[in-house]
């Protein structure tokens, strides 16, 4: 899938991934699209709960050797 902007938070812990992925999320226009890895392993849950209370969607989530990536799409 096609993303607009990339951050890599891995070696942070929670709650940096989420913070950073916020700020970047508010430097994007509706509609674009954040790729963001992530190596902290409670951000599979932290991202779920990111997107479910900030409106944001999750389009996917994965998990790769240890490596989380996941995609959203800002409303």
């Amino acid at each position: 899938m096609d993303y607009d902007r990339e951050i890599d938070t891995r070696g942070l812990n929670c709650p940096l991934p989420i913070l950073r992925t916020k700020k970047a999320l508010n430097e994007l226009v509706s509609g674009q699209v954040l790729r963001v890895v992530a190596t902290d392993p409670g951000a599979m849950r932290d991202f779920q709960a990111f997107s479910r209370q900030t409106g944001h969607a999750l389009l996917q989530s994965a998990e790769t050797g240890g490596e989380y990536v996941f995609l959203l799409r800002k409303q």
